[in-house]
């Protein structure tokens, strides 16, 4: 309730700020607080595990007075598109079930889960744009990746994927993240419509991190260096958080 709280009230003053500026006229320097969602396809490597990812983050940072963007980009990734093929073979019956510890069929659930941190900077163009402060969006960054298959086994024990078991069937991946990012950032003249949305792509130079895979006891686990690809869309609402302008006295 607390979190609840604090969300709302920082909502409520932002909203607040949007009724004590007007950036039809000059560029503003601001800080930058964005919520984002973005759709994700897989290609190289990550092609082979995972189809279809999600990505749902936030980004944190600052708007200059030139437009220059800095800040800081993470994102959890999550999907359902599962391509490793054969990944329980080795403790499927003649039935074709996984049993549980008594003896009964169970359920094993798969799913994609993942997140990447990064550092970024871009710049906004005013061009096609009803202010200084709205255009073309673009931006870049570097920073850290990690991904995974996460196995459930939900109401059921099935002892040789349990605890420490399920490592020897996550593929765990970690290494460096790059992204790019080129699209449009809208902040209204006034009011609290203002989003950002475009094409999204991001490279990934990861590496194996278990050292078995237990459905391949007998494949060494592939230690080169791998091309993790994701590319698709990404949109966001951000805040813009403007001090208050100081007022105009005229005198006669």
């Amino acid at each position: 309730m607390r979190s609840i709280s604090t969300l709302s009230l920082f909502l409520i003053l932002s909203v607040a700020a949007f009724a004590q500026r007007n950036v039809r006229d000059s560029i503003i320097g601001t800080p930058w607080v964005a919520l984002h969602y973005g759709g994700n396809w897989t290609a190289g490597d990550m092609a082979d595990r995972f189809g279809y990812t999600n990505h749902l983050g936030a980004m944190a940072g600052y708007k200059t007075s030139r437009n220059w963007v800095y800040g800081l980009d993470g994102n959890f990734l999550f999907g359902n598109q599962i391509r490793v093929t054969g990944l329980f073979d080795s403790i499927v019956d003649n039935q074709g079930t996984i049993t549980d510890e008594g003896g009964f069929p169970g359920k094993v659930v798969v799913a994609e889960r993942g997140f990447n941190v990064n550092l970024m900077v871009g710049k906004v163009f005013p061009i096609l744009s009803p202010n200084a402060n709205s255009g073309i969006y673009v931006h870049m960054g570097a920073g850290y990746l990690q991904h995974r298959v996460k196995v459930e086994t939900q109401d059921h024990v099935i002892p040789s994927i349990e605890l420490k078991y399920r490592k020897g069937y996550d593929r765990y991946t970690t290494g460096l993240n790059f992204h790019q990012f080129v699209g449009y950032a809208f902040l209204a003249n006034q009011g609290v419509v203002n989003f950002y949305g475009g094409f999204y792509i991001q490279e990934g130079l990861t590496y194996n991190r278990r050292e078995v895979f237990f459905d391949r006891p007998s494949e060494p686990v592939p230690t080169d260096m791998r091309l993790d690809i994701m590319y698709g869309f990404k949109i966001g609402w951000f805040i813009p958080i403007y001090q208050r302008k100081p007022k105009d006295y005229y005198f006669n």
